[in-house]
């Protein structure tokens, strides 16, 4: 299995990282997965031990390679393939980052103001 050649684009969705691999590819191909900080592209051969900085919307990842994955398997199944290298700094970020952004609600007191604070608003510009 080792002498198969496998690329970091499809590896990447296999274990799960992305959900398809357009959007690997798409990640790869905008410098946001990089290896020794060089970037690469979506046909990189992907080797046992190599180490990949890994940005996704949701977290940032350091991930070492221990074994090639060629198909997509569950999530029990894919974190077998690699070692999560990810420093407890990024670690903190990605559990401040994952409370906050991406729920698809937004935060509270920011954004378009409520039907009473509208109100009070409407009050005090007419007041003057």
């Amino acid at each position: 299995m080792s002498t198969e050649k496998l690329r970091i684009d499809k590896y990447l969705w296999a274990i799960r990282v992305f959900k398809t691999r357009t959007l690997a590819t798409k990640a790869i191909d905008e410098g946001k997965v990089k290896m020794n900080g060089a970037s690469l592209k979506p046909s990189k051969v992907v080797g046992i031990g190599d180490v990949y900085d890994i940005k996704t919307p949701a977290r940032k990842w350091t991930i070492e390679v221990t074994g090639l994955l060629h198909n997509r398997v569950g999530y029990e199944e894919a974190i077998k393939y690699y070692v999560d290298k990810t420093s407890e700094e990024d670690q903190q970020m990605n559990k401040y980052t994952g409370s906050s952004f991406y729920t698809g609600k937004r935060l509270s007191k920011t954004g378009r103001p409520s039907k009473k604070q509208r109100r009070d608003l409407e009050d005090f510009m007419d007041t003057e």
